[in-house]
């Protein structure tokens, strides 16, 4: 129990960073889609802008960062100077690379939005060529924010890595503002090819990086704060790093073949988009991956990041048992908030995609269906992320390499195929095919993680999420039921949206706890004997 007390503490602290950040990205969004529209072109030209930098990041550092740097810190700090000298030479390293890589990706600004565009004319390419030229920065302090982020997790330090993106919407939130008090909505004076200017390119672009720019520095105090002290250190050869090499070279494998189907994705989106039709497109996505990528953040990746260091340290001992033991809670506490999400989220598409897309009625169903077809991936996708954190905490990036091939190459063929399909649900089909992918993923990573442990308690994963679904199909029941008394209101205006689905939201939640408790959930039962426990030691006052 005291290690669900340990990880519960860590998750919670991270989650309540994360929801801040993702309740101030939600703001952000909404304002977005008030200054710039969300189904116009200059809408879809930021958001490609404005996704490369995100896109290229995950590429080159984001994911071989986060695979490479805590299982390599952990087992660096039995040496004798606690791993100093080995942190310095590999950060020293990764800044290097970083900054070369984010001076180039600026300089091939216009190749970059040509590839992750489609049947653009002249005129959107420029604008998006000029946001990016504001947005590319981000790429070197998206990678300085994780770098310096991982050191924290190494050492156990959780808080400031999920509290510092709230900086960044703050930042940007503030520019946005600026922006819609200088210029206006796109809705009271419409924001066209034609009408914007360096002033406005600037403003709008330039606050998103100053956001990122923040989201970095700002986690050099809590770094001094727990006595790390960085010195650049030079000479990569002969101290340790080929293991870390060989685990980035997988790592970087396997995000180019994500990145390659994420292309795929963009351009078949983006060939959704026709100007005057009002589809579904490339901003579109955006906002359906930001609600379905909520959850997820929230939770699996909270859990995750506070289980990686002890997974990775129990690997480094080979505690097998302890391992299994770690992954299948994991697993079984993120399945049982993901399942809640998904019928909540499947009844509250319309309304949840009005509140942060804006008024209109035609646009909050078009993207509340593509919420509705990711989300049905969303508990593989969490899954299969916990799944990859035991493989990397043994330093093997290879296996989770060849289980993203075959997952890109199935889900690539089924978004390709939704071009044949009428471009008002181009974007749901893309949706879709993503879950089937995450299903694929899911599948595989267990097989052969199974195989590698020899066990993974996987009756005890499959009964416990039964009941899950179970509980999450009685509230889904509840939701719709409560909607069916007053269709109309809940989209006919944002406020209206966001009152029904508080409402909604709060009976599913009801229900759904009610539901747990019945069906005996042990995951329940341990989250409510915890609390009760950290109560009971309060004093009374």
């Amino acid at each position: 129990m005291s290690n669900l007390s340990s990880l519960a503490k860590s998750s919670a602290i991270m989650t309540a960073g994360t929801l801040t950040s993702r309740i101030l990205g939600l703001v952000k969004a909404s304002l977005l889609a008030m200054a710039i529209g969300v189904t116009a072109v200059q809408a879809d030209a930021f958001d490609v802008a404005n996704k490369v930098p995100n896109t290229l990041y995950m590429l080159l550092a984001g994911g071989v960062v986060n695979a490479v740097l805590v299982p390599q810190l952990v087992r660096a700090s039995k040496r004798k100077d606690g791993g100093e000298d080995y942190t310095n030479r590999l950060l020293t390293l990764a800044f290097l690379i970083l900054a070369a890589v984010g001076l180039i990706a600026t300089l091939a600004a216009p190749l970059l939005v040509w590839l992750y565009s489609s049947g653009w004319g002249p005129d959107q390419m420029a604008l998006a060529t000029a946001f990016a030229y504001w947005c590319l920065p981000q790429l070197f302090f998206y990678g300085l924010y994780t770098l310096l982020g991982q050191v924290l997790n190494a050492k156990s330090s959780f808080g400031p890595y999920m509290w510092a993106p709230v900086l960044n919407n703050v930042v940007a939130i503030v520019g946005l503002l600026v922006f819609i008090l200088m210029f206006g909505t796109d809705k009271a004076s419409p924001h066209g090819l034609s009408t914007w200017d360096p002033g406005m390119i600037a403003l709008l672009a330039g606050s998103a990086t100053l956001g990122v720019v923040a989201q970095a520095l700002i986690l050099i105090w809590p770094l001094k704060r727990i006595g790390f002290k960085y010195k650049p250190t030079f000479g990569f050869r002969g101290v340790g790093l080929a293991t870390a090499g060989k685990v980035a070279f997988w790592t970087f494998s396997a995000m180019l073949i994500g990145q390659i189907g994420f292309l795929i994705i963009s351009r078949v989106a983006a060939g959704a988009s026709v100007p005057g039709e009002g589809n579904a497109s490339n901003a579109a996505y955006s906002y359906g991956y930001l609600v379905f990528m909520l959850p997820h953040s929230l939770i699996a990746v909270s859990l995750a990041t506070a289980l990686f260091t002890s997974l990775s340290k129990n690997a480094a001992n080979k505690d097998t048992e302890a391992v299994v033991g770690d992954f299948s809670m994991g697993v079984r506490m993120v399945g049982l908030i993901n399942s809640f999400a998904v019928a909540a989220l499947i009844v509250l598409a319309s309304p949840v995609a009005m509140i942060i897309a804006g008024d209109g009625r035609e646009q909050a169903m078009a993207v509340g269906l593509v919420i509705i077809a990711m989300v049905f991936g969303l508990i593989p996708f969490s899954a299969n992320y916990l799944a990859q954190r035991v493989f990397y905490a043994y330093e093997d990036a290879k296996t989770p390499f060849f289980i993203q091939l075959p997952q890109v190459i199935f889900q690539s063929l089924l978004v390709l195929s939704a071009s044949i399909f009428p471009n008002s649900v181009t974007v749901a089909i893309i949706g879709l095919a993503m879950s089937l992918g995450y299903l694929l993923a899911m599948i595989l990573s267990f097989t052969l993680l199974k195989k590698r442990l020899g066990d993974i308690d996987l009756r005890g994963i499959l009964t416990a999420h039964m009941k899950f679904l179970v509980a999450a199909l009685i509230a889904g029941i509840a939701g719709y039921g409560l909607l069916f008394f007053f269709p109309d209101f809940a989209l006919s205006g944002q406020w209206q949206a966001f009152v029904s689905t508080a409402a909604v939201g709060t009976l599913m939640l009801i229900v759904f706890l009610g539901a747990c408790y019945l069906l005996k959930v042990r995951e329940l039962h341990s989250i409510i004997g915890v609390v009760a426990g950290k109560l009971r030691k309060q004093p009374a006052h």
